[in-house]
């Protein structure tokens, strides 16, 4: 690796190209470091460091050892990237990398602490990452598989044992507790492509609390429409007994993933049925993709294209992933809406062929819930996602679509804290969709927490309302300067939404704008925005 010089006020500066393989925050490190160490070289009197490096920097050159960096931590990049990140690193950093990188909490852990579980054997589960998904639990097998058979790692299972937290009732995946279900009004206008639904939530009597920035996790139920073709595909009575108490239909519908077709309900299905059809199974088992159709197999797709089947139940149930719980941005703030606790949800409903396709939990809530309905649910508390400890502090907050929620959740608690007389500082919030006549989510509510001075300036980004589409990123480059005079001010900036571009794309936009207003390099302005992340000024909640 070579050190390049750039010059800077006459002054030759080492600095380490921007290809080298450190995250910003090594980067900056070493660049002051090899900066300070040159220039006290050149000093009279006074002694050199006979070129050696400090034990931190000399594990980042080598690139050999577990330093506790994490290259690969970034949502928008693809496993195959991460993993290529990782490569010669111990296997909990490799496990690490295999995560989705949201830090979304879905699993229950954070994604280094569960790798640190699965590494120690503190955990079993490999198909806890939601977001992650099939890929995800792929590599994660594959990791294991080829790990040593004795404990991966010797200090990884203290590690793990202390990954998780003693859990509560209501703030763990494990432990829900019910609440009632109120309603999910429409927020989209009837020409909408999308279908938005502002949902509400009683928890007065649920011993649950929650500040904004926190995240709600609900136990969803599956369609029961949906399951019922799955048994009429597989051949089986509803009323099957399994082993625990239940119906085969009751389990479908409330314990078992309808989704994406496991790797084992692929290997069950060529064990039933013979010819082409076993290869084409037994290459979908592997993770491969023959004839380019494998996002299409949910699990009534391969009931359906493989069949006819007539599975065992209890067989094809232990072939199936375990309904997951799903994580929404909370929308409320406990000072405004005292008992209770809103969501801003998009119902997800698309076709593949001639079959609708439903997301479990934005429809439950959208179309089978019923006002005054029992759910089961659970805070998870935010994991470096909330608003400055100073009410007074500037925040800047970018989310297009539903990732207004948790900024909701910001304006309304400010708008509280005003209201009993607390001093606040100003707000600047990005909000983009499609159109404005059928998209602007809480139209009227941002009009009067504007009047009221809880959102000092609100800037709309509408991407199909003219020629040219225009995005959430574009209004930040318009608005470049006075953005920095924001953050240079001491303004914190929070992102919601898309992790795998649009979350990209604004740190992009923001990055620039750093160079071009404070005069810095482009390797400088990404050191920039890594000492923001470092000092908890730039906030992300991606998905």
């Amino acid at each position: 690796m070579t050190i390049q010089q750039k010059t800077q006020v006459g002054q030759p500066v080492p600095v380490l190209p921007d290809t080298a393989p450190f995250a910003p925050e090594q980067r900056a490190w070493l660049n002051g470091f090899f900066a300070g160490l040159l220039s006290v070289e050149a000093q009279p009197g006074v002694t050199a460091l006979n070129g050696a490096l400090p034990p931190a920097a000399q594990t980042a050159l080598a690139g050999d050892g577990d330093d506790g960096a994490d290259p690969w931590h970034d949502p928008s990049l693809a496993i195959d990237a991460r993993m290529a990140l990782a490569e010669g690193r111990p296997v909990r950093r490799k496990l690490y990398a295999a995560m989705a990188q949201q830090d979304c909490g879905q699993c229950g852990y954070l994604c280094d602490t569960y790798a640190e579980a699965l590494a120690g054997g503190a955990e079993t589960k490999q198909n806890l990452c939601v977001p992650g998904g099939k890929e995800t639990s792929r590599m994660l097998k594959k990791l294991l598989e080829d790990a040593p058979a004795a404990p991966v790692e010797a200090d990884a299972a203290p590690i793990a044992q202390a990954a998780k937290e003693p859990a509560r009732p209501g703030y763990a995946r494990d432990l829900p507790v019910p609440a009632t279900f109120l309603g999910a009004t429409r927020i989209t206008g009837e020409l909408s492509e999308k279908d938005a639904r502002h949902v509400v939530f009683d928890i007065a009597s649920s011993g649950i609390d929650y500040v904004p920035g926190d995240s709600f996790g609900l136990l969803p139920t599956n369609d029961e429409a949906l399951v019922d073709a799955v048994l009429a595909a597989m051949r089986a009575p509803a009323d099957f007994p399994i082993t625990g108490g239940k119906t085969l239909r009751q389990s479908l519908i409330e314990d078992y993933a309808l989704g994406l077709a496991p790797d084992m309900l692929f290997e069950l299905t060529s064990y039933i049925v013979g010819g082409d059809r076993r290869k084409k199974a037994k290459a979908l088992a592997k993770g491969l993709d023959p004839d380019g159709d494998a996002a299409r197999f949910d699990v009534l797709h391969v009931l359906e294209h493989f069949g006819p089947m007539h599975p065992d139940p209890e067989a094809f149930l232990e072939c199936l992933e375990p309904l997951q719980p799903r994580l929404y941005s909370i929308s409320s703030s406990p000072l405004a809406t005292p008992g209770q606790l809103h969501l801003t949800v998009d119902a997800v409903r698309y076709d593949v062929g001639q079959r609708k396709r439903l997301g479990v939990a934005s429809t439950f809530l959208a179309d089978r819930l019923k006002s005054g309905s029992p759910v089961k649910v659970y805070v998870q508390k935010a994991h470096g996602f909330a608003l400055p400890a100073d009410p007074k502090t500037p925040i800047i907050m970018v989310g297009p679509g539903t990732g207004i929620a948790p900024f909701r959740s910001f304006l309304w608690h400010r708008e509280a804290l005003r209201a009993r007389g607390e001093a606040v500082g100003p707000s600047w919030l990005f909000f983009g969709h499609q159109r404005e006549a059928t998209d602007f989510f809480y139209r009227d509510e941002m009009e009067q927490l504007a009047a009221s001075g809880s959102l000092t300036t609100l800037t709309t980004a509408w991407s199909r309302d003219g020629e040219a589409k225009v995005y959430v990123q574009d209004r930040m480059r318009e608005a470049g300067p006075e953005l920095w005079r924001w953050l240079k001010q001491g303004a914190h900036f929070y992102i919601c939404g898309d992790a795998k571009r649009m979350a990209k794309d604004v740190e992009t936009a923001l990055t620039d704008i750093a160079a071009e207003n404070g005069s810095m390099s482009a390797a400088g302005a990404k050191d920039f925005i890594a000492e923001l992340k470092s000092a908890g000024r730039y906030q992300a909640d991606v998905y």
